[in-house]
């Protein structure tokens, strides 16, 4: 008997090493793996096949149990899941590849002289593009006038965009091609004058009248503008992407791309709610892929602070004449909030000023039963009064910031709101208490397009030097953690997409990045230098 059972017991030992193992696509093990799930546990490999997790686990559980053509040892470095962009402007980014670089120059006559070298690399272009200038970098601080450029550029009309997309200089040449004189009045818009003539300076809706007369680019040019967005994203570690305002025409191309295999971002697309827009959408539904959701309106609620379009509760505190405004009238507001409602479609709204943040959180809750699953949100969430602060938990409201909105406006913000109402701005960790969660972006290209910047402002509340030393308004700092799930599984949750990707776990996308150093560990002076050293999308590696 003990004969026997020795025999059997070898055999069963024999069965279980020859054992077929399962056969994936890839296997990554020797990592420390952040799977930010609900319990925001940590593993060390994983095994991926038709483009999904489908086991995350111990090294030695995951090759003991699979075999794969690709197997990756990542020697101990930190695996995270793909990075997801709340909220920026992807296509514009990409098509701002080819105009003229406005950032960081500190004076106008700058500004101008860049135009012009741009000129002379694109002599053949028929009108003068450019964005990125910022007068608060210049002596001063007050907005330009076109005398300079018209002397340039007579005969070739120029609009060159501030930072924040909310302002815009023009020259005449361009002012004349889009009808706008001393009289021009637009709702949810602004011509600067100077001595009763207008000094080429467009805020928000005034600006549509000048770029409204800017060719269309082909779609070659459309196609190439995407792939260059998309490879600068992938080298920061950006898997999904928040597209904040598309027309019909852009959305279906980028569906082409991604199915014939060219476009390999995942995007989340804002629809822009132009007539055209809303009729074919709302006949259309809803539209989820693993590669595209289609789901929401982006809307815009006022301008930016930095132009003084920000709609405020009170005047500015550099400007006692002025309060900024919306960009439509409340009644507006609330008979688009019902139709996207009715439709079943997000409603996604830009809101920086208290003034704006109130009227469409207010118009938000008209609508809203006090329990849903809407997720409905509000971009930006930048000047928020303490009373209207918990109407994001009323209603189910979802905040979605931008760190480093926070971090570039420091310098000057006080100087729009004054020492009182700037404890109101940029209040990242009592807006991610209200319902506990943070989706968190950066609106490139009006910032830097590296998320890990965004990190970095989110949990240091510094700039690129680690000034100020103790954080601008720290006590809205965010953990490390929060901050991660703000760029992963959060912003995937605003999204309506948490069931395929944000986290690694089994049956989710295939998406992750891998670094040298610990997020999680890494000294908060170097968060914004952590090189991202791959990027996978789909178990497929894009960087």
């Amino acid at each position: 008997m003990k004969r026997i059972y020795i025999i059997l017991c070898g055999m069963i030992l024999l069965l279980a090493a020859c054992k077929k193992k399962e056969n994936v696509d890839l296997i990554v093990h020797n990592g420390l793996v952040y799977t930010v799930n609900d319990t925001f546990d940590q593993a060390e490999a994983f095994a991926v096949r038709d483009g999904k997790f489908i086991e995350v686990n111990s090294s030695d559980e995951i090759l003991s149990k699979y075999t794969a053509p690709s197997i990756i040892d990542v020697g101990g470095k930190f695996i995270y899941p793909g990075l997801i962009d709340a909220h920026t402007h992807f296509y514009r980014y990409g098509t701002g590849l080819k105009i003229a670089d406005l950032t960081g120059l500190t004076s106008f006559e700058a500004l101008v002289a860049a135009v012009k070298e741009h000129r002379k690399n694109h002599p053949n272009q028929a009108w003068l593009l450019g964005r990125g200038w910022d007068q608060n970098l210049w002596p001063g601080k007050t907005f330009p006038e076109k005398d300079l450029l018209d002397q340039a550029f007579p005969d070739t009309p120029v609009l060159l965009s501030r930072i924040d997309g909310h302002a815009a200089i023009a020259n005449q040449k361009a002012l004349d091609m889009g009808g706008i004189t001393a009289s021009t009045d637009i709702l949810g818009g602004k011509v600067i004058l100077k001595n009763h003539q207008p000094t080429g300076v467009l805020i928000d809706n005034a600006i549509d009248e000048v770029s409204s007369k800017i060719p269309e680019i082909s779609t070659k040019e459309s196609r190439q503008a995407l792939l260059d967005a998309q490879e600068n994203c992938f080298a920061v570690g950006l898997t999904s992407v928040v597209d904040a305002g598309l027309d019909r025409s852009t959305i279906d191309l980028i569906e082409s791309m991604q199915k014939e295999g060219s476009l390999k971002m995942r995007v989340y697309a804002m629809i822009n709610p132009t007539e055209e827009n809303k009729a074919y959408y709302f006949e259309k539904g809803p539209f989820q892929s693993e590669s595209l959701t289609v789901r929401s309106f982006k809307i815009y609620g006022d301008g930016a602070l930095g132009s003084r379009g920000a709609s405020l509760l009170a005047p500015y505190h550099d400007a006692p004449d002025e309060l900024g405004f919306l960009l439509n009238t409340p009644e507006n507001f609330l008979s688009l909030t019902e139709e996207i409602h009715d439709h079943g479609f997000q409603m996604n709204t830009h809101c920086i000023g208290d003034s704006a943040n109130r009227t469409l959180l207010n118009i938000y809750a008209k609508v809203l039963m006090k329990e849903n699953d809407q997720r409905w949100r509000i971009e930006h969430a930048q000047v928020v009064n303490p009373k209207d602060v918990e109407k994001f938990a009323a209603y189910n409201i979802i905040p979605s910031v931008q760190p480093t909105h926070a971090t570039s406006d420091m310098y000057w913000a006080e100087d729009r709101l004054g020492h009182e109402r700037i404890k109101h701005a940029y209040i990242y960790k009592d807006l991610m208490e209200q319902n506990g969660l943070i989706a968190l972006g950066s609106d490139f290209p009006v910032e830097n397009i590296n998320p890990l910047y965004g990190f970095h402002a989110a949990v240091a509340r510094q700039d690129a030097n680690n000034w100020p030393a103790e954080g601008f308004q720290p006590e809205n700092s965010l953990t490390r953690k929060q901050a991660l799930k703000g760029m992963t599984i959060w912003a995937a949750y605003a999204n309506f997409e948490e069931n395929l990707k944000g986290s690694i776990e089994s049956g989710k996308l295939a998406d992750f990045i891998i670094t040298r150093r610990d997020l999680m560990t890494a000294p908060e002076e170097s968060l914004r230098n952590i090189n991202v050293e791959a990027t996978f999308i789909g178990g497929e590696k894009v960087h």
